[in-house]
């Protein structure tokens, strides 16, 4: 088997079948034509292969799932025009009404809203369970759920759930098991390796890195369960196509991910430390740093410990506002995993639409910043954290 970089690089392309074009052409048809009846009545069937339609399939988006699907070790692979229509999709095509999923405390914002108000208006009902701990799993877990569902790291606060773990469990109570691998994309982290169904991913991130893509994938460890996804959950349900221009640029993106990934990686390692070190900081949730209490895990499941880091800062909201308008060269976004480093305060942000309540059950702070540590020379990232931090009022933590 090929390196990771040389699968992202040449996995299911030859010049060779396309003039000796060395960069794979965009497909920009909508549309595809087919040479008989008898064969478009094959290729409605599914009996022969073929294009018919990009809402279904492209050659340029099949290239890039095929490279996905190589990257996370997985069957076979479904690209969407945003992660949520990844995420939604999946959810869609694999539950029904009456079935229950089980998540985690914390999901990210538009994960949560779809679940609670989106999904959970058709009969699927939502269980939030603490999936760093395996008695509760457990308890859960015997009520025999449909799906269990998961980040790791998680949005926005970097908790990890062990997937070996929790996939052994699930299997074992009948439960498919789909794990959100934005974070750590397939360089830092391979979810089916550890024994889940289904990896979503928001591509937006680092599978592009460039800030200039909206685009998800699925990657199913079993084909059929892609092709489900695929002709119902997207062809029928959403309609989340991606674009072929933007599978080129996500096919890009891919070429340059483990040499960006490394960067990102050893830019955050090194934000945590200063923030670590800081009197502002209440606590650093970052794996990668030794005192954190998952860092074994980190250790076991991921390559590296990633490119975002989250951090409580004494004085609550206030603090973490002023913190994020006192950057300068991190810029107040959402988003991550571009080549600009971005910070955002969860509470008043992504995840705004949480009641106070449900942030707490959450483990989201009015302190908490997330940080996703862009590709800039790592002195000026830090010179910018650690001038921010400086900044904030000694009162706002006298008043914690």
């Amino acid at each position: 088997m090929n390196g990771f970089s040389t699968t992202a690089i040449h996995h299911g392309y030859d010049p060779a079948d396309h003039q000796g074009a060395l960069v794979p052409p965009v497909f920009q048809s909508a549309t595809f034509t087919i040479p008989s009846a008898a064969e478009a009545s094959r290729r409605f069937a599914g009996e022969s292969a073929g294009y018919v339609y990009t809402r279904i399939a492209n050659p340029t988006l099949a290239l890039f799932e095929a490279r996905m699907a190589a990257l996370e070790g997985g069957a076979a692979a479904v690209a969407f025009g945003s992660g949520m229509g990844a995420i939604t999709a999946t959810l869609w095509t694999l539950l029904q009404p009456g079935d229950e999923i089980l998540v985690d405390k914390t999901l990210y914002g538009c994960t949560f809203a779809f679940l609670h108000h989106g999904i959970g208006r058709f009969g699927v009902r939502t269980t939030h369970v603490d999936m760093t701990d395996p008695a509760a799993v457990a308890v859960a877990l015997a009520r025999k759920p449909r799906m269990v569902y998961f980040e790791t790291p998680a949005n926005p606060n970097m908790r990890l759930v062990d997937i070996a773990a929790v996939a052994t469990a699930a299997h074992a109570a009948g439960a498919l098991v789909v794990v959100d691998n934005t974070y750590c994309t397939p360089y830092l982290q391979r979810p089916l390796a550890l024994g889940a169904d289904v990896v979503v991913h928001s591509a937006t991130k680092y599978i592009s890195g460039h800030g200039d893509v909206t685009a998800g994938v699925a990657v199913a460890a079993d084909a059929g369960i892609a092709t489900r996804i695929r002709m119902e959950g997207l062809k029928d349900m959403t309609g989340a196509v991606l674009s072929p221009q933007d599978a080129a640029l996500l096919l890009r993106g891919l070429k340059t991910l483990a040499l960006r990934m490394d960067r990102h990686c050893a830019n955050a390692m090194a934000v945590a430390r200063v923030l670590e070190a800081h009197p502002a900081v209440a606590k650093v949730h970052y794996p990668g740093l030794a005192r954190d209490p998952q860092h074994a895990l980190a250790c076991r499941q991921m390559r590296q410990a990633g490119g975002m880091v989250a951090f409580d800062l004494h004085g609550g909201l206030a603090a973490g506002q002023r913190f994020i308008d006192a950057l300068e060269l991190v810029a107040c976004a959402v988003s991550l995993g571009d080549a600009e480093s971005l910070a955002q305060h969860p509470a008043t942000m992504t995840h705004s639409t949480y009641t106070a309540e449900e942030r707490a059950a959450a483990c989201i702070g009015d302190g908490l910043v997330r940080l996703s540590a862009g590709l800039e020379d790592t002195d000026d990232l830090v010179a910018d954290v650690r001038r921010a931090l400086d900044a904030l009022p000694a009162s706002l933590a006298a008043a914690a």
